[in-house]
């Protein structure tokens, strides 16, 4: 039953009394591919067959077969045990499995407005599915019996866990509370997930709708010529052929703030992408950000937390609300005095330039490009041509197999959902299947922002052979543009490799259930796999093995490589503060103890101002385009600081590394992948951490990397 990540959360299900599919279904199941063995390699999903006519029936018969098995092992009249309750609970809803692990990849990645309808229709019936099996009080009933005496049962390490899990999320989801409180938070549940889905379809419908349109080329002053070339083929696409077009998405964003000389199209873009759902009309998400926040207030009351971050906390590594503000105002402290000596430099800078001005949030990615220029002798420009999106994926094939063995082949005429998606077999050392993944890398307008990673299957065991996992890397990254081919900035391949490390963890897990596998953590230690792939790739010790100019092939020269290293703690101060801005909005939101409805804007700038953050500095994410806490019924909401808290773990880790004098190890590299990367929540992540590392993580070596 492991609904953890699409159509259903742990806390977000319910029985739907779905009537049995009528004759006109039936007739539709030789046609609909979700009621059939998927015969294609790998057994990936059929896309090319998968129309959006099929999601309903398949959705509708996957919930009534799912509430048939549970039905069944409640009303089990034998003893429970872990293999009459526990087994079949984890095995059930298989067909609903099947159906939502393509839906949800797919409408967050090319969604339609016929699948966001769908999503839209099905999230409140999807809730009070998920209710009634946490609220079911005879499932519960068999669920605690099995948990009473998982000590003396001989069961091994995974069957006990799995054990836990069910317990947990039993209790989690509200089966102790009394009737009348069950009907209360089935409400708030429902509400929940409608609301959390619209301001998702919010935030999209926002992503698409402002575009800066330029028709005179000299207000293109600055910027690099794969910018202007870029702007003019999205403006070609969009019938606007002779003007030039910029949007929200960061390859199009981020080189106009960084060198566009015009201030005030500098002022319009940035105000463009910061309001985001902060405009005051139809797709506005303000009003419904307040009502998430109080509804998760109500539903955390209602299980017995005083706020929604100590409910969600309490499942995580940081165990409270007070250990992860702990960590988080302690990095900010350590960092404004940076930010304000960064801000005063650049000011010096702008004044310099004989631009009378006062420094605003619009001008720091200007002038931070005009000082690194200035310090280092570095833009972005100048390392763009060695960063071809082909030599950077390549890099991280080679990372993988120089660390882990495992090798890539590419696989021609998959079944993608999109003609841009490109399929690899990974195989282990021996030739052996791993998995298979999918690289979907372009911005286009029916993709949600950001960059992430999904399954399309997870791992898990099934009469002792395991089932190789499906996943999927998905990015905005800058595309390409006429002969020129994706270039990408050190950000985006920081992303690319921060992404894969992701489908690393999904790739090698090695557990005998899906709930337990792979990313299948807490929030604030999934990071750890994603963000110590990001430690490797401006490494003077591997940059040069990928990095080589797109035309002539050309290594990456060392005095470039110089540079990126000399420039490595360059503006950490900004990167840093914006960050924890980000993860203290979060927590702010969602400590709130009382049900009062508050106004955002109000509300963040009062939280802003309280942790002292620079004018000249805005929030990663602002309140209203924040999709990573209010874009699902859990996501990373009050743990955005778990991108902190595990940077913390994965600077140790690299540490690790790095005291053999080898950053590539082939014996740490082991003991990380076999501790950290398989064994996904079959094993505590403290105990994985301590057997991998020898020791807890000290912040010792995050502090230094950022140079405070």
């Amino acid at each position: 039953m492991n609904m953890n990540k699409y159509f259903i959360t742990m806390t977000t299900i319910a029985v739907l009394s779905t009537a049995a599919c009528t004759n006109k279904n039936e007739s539709l199941d030789v046609n609909n591919p979700f009621f059939t063995e998927w015969t294609t390699p790998f057994g990936v999903p059929p896309f090319d067959k998968i129309k959006i006519e099929h999601y309903k029936p398949a959705t509708d018969r996957g919930l009534a077969k799912h509430r048939s098995e549970i039905e069944a092992i409640a009303n089990n009249s034998e003893v429970a045990t872990f293999e009459n309750t526990i087994l079949p609970l984890e095995h059930s809803g298989d067909l609903l499995n099947k159906v939502s692990y393509v839906f949800y990849n797919v409408v967050e990645a090319d969604g339609t407005p016929e699948m966001h309808a769908l999503q839209a229709e099905y999230a409140p019936i999807l809730a009070a599915h998920a209710d009634e099996i946490y609220m079911n009080e005879k499932l519960f009933a068999r669920v605690k019996a099995v948990y009473e005496k998982r000590t003396a049962a001989n069961l091994d390490n995974d069957d006990v866990k799995l054990i836990e899990y069910y317990y947990k999320n039993f209790v989690r989801g509200g089966t102790n509370l009394e009737p009348a409180k069950k009907e209360e938070l089935k409400k708030v549940n429902e509400q929940l997930s409608k609301l959390t889905t619209e301001f998702g379809q919010r935030l999209l419908a926002n992503n698409n709708k402002f575009v800066l349109v330029i028709e005179n080329k000299n207000e293109l002053a600055g910027l690099p010529e794969s910018s202007i070339a870029a702007a003019a083929e999205l403006a070609k696409n969009r019938g606007q052929e002779g003007k030039w077009m910029f949007n929200t998405s960061k390859p199009s964003w981020i080189p106009f703030m960084n060198f566009a000389d015009n201030r005030s199209l500098r002022e319009k873009m940035y105000k463009g992408y910061i309001n985001r759902g902060n405009n005051g009309d139809e797709s506005d998400t303000k009003d419904i950000i307040v009502q998430i926040a109080v509804l998760r207030t109500q539903r955390a009351n209602l299980l017995g937390y005083r706020t929604w971050a100590d409910y969600i906390i309490s499942d995580n590594m940081a165990k409270t609300a007070d250990a992860a503000y702990q960590l988080i105002t302690e990095v900010a402290k350590k960092t404004i005095p940076y930010a304000k000596a960064e801000a005063a430099e650049l000011q010096k800078m702008a004044t310099k330039s004989g631009h009378k001005i006062t420094l605003e949030p619009w001008d720091w990615w200007y002038y931070t490009e005009k000082l690194r220029k200035e310090k280092f002798d570095l833009d972005d420009g100048m390392v763009r041509p060695y960063l071809s999106i082909e030599n950077v994926r390549k890099g991280a094939f080679d990372l993988a197999n120089r660390l882990y063995g495992i090798q890539f082949e590419e696989l021609k005429g998959m079944p993608a959902y999109n003609k841009e998606c490109i399929c690899y077999e990974v195989k282990r050392a021996d030739g052996s299947h791993l998995a298979v993944i999918y690289f979907d890398y372009f911005p286009r307008a029916s993709k949600r922002a950001g960059a992430w990673m999904n399954g399309l299957r997870e791992e898990y065991y099934t009469n002792g052979q395991r089932v190789a996992p499906i996943i999927m890397n998905v990015c905005n990254f800058t595309p390409p543009s006429g002969e020129t081919p994706s270039l990408l900035s050190v950000e985006e391949v920081e992303t690319l490799f921060h992404e894969f490390g992701h489908a690393l963890q999904g790739m090698f897990a090695n557990t005998k259930y899906r709930s337990t596998s792979g990313t299948n953590v807490s929030r604030d230690y999934v990071e750890l796999p994603s963000q110590i792939m990001e430690n490797w790739t401006m490494h003077p010790d591997y940059i040069k093995t990928y990095a080589k100019h797109y035309k002539t092939g050309e290594v990456i020269p060392n005095d470039l490589v110089k540079k990126l290293v000399a420039s490595s703690k360059f503006n950490q101060g900004f990167v840093t503060l914006e960050l924890m801005a980000a993860s203290i909005l979060d927590l702010d939101w969602h400590t709130i103890a009382d049900t009062n409805k508050r106004n955002a804007v109000e509300f963040e700038a009062a939280s802003m101002k309280k942790m002292g953050l620079l004018k000249e500095i805005l929030p990663r994410y602002s309140s209203w385009y924040f999709n990573h806490i209010w874009g699902d019924a859990l996501g990373y909401s009050a743990g955005y600081y778990g991108y902190t808290w595990s940077a913390v773990y994965d600077a140790d880790a690299f540490a690790a590394f790095e005291e053999t004098g080898d950053i590539l190890n082939k014996e740490v590299a082991t003991r990380f992948m076999e501790n950290v990367l398989s064994l996904g929540a079959s094993v505590d992540a403290d105990v994985l951490y301590r057997k991998f590392r020898g020791k807890d993580a000290t912040p010792h070596a995050f502090y230094k990397r950022k140079g405070f």
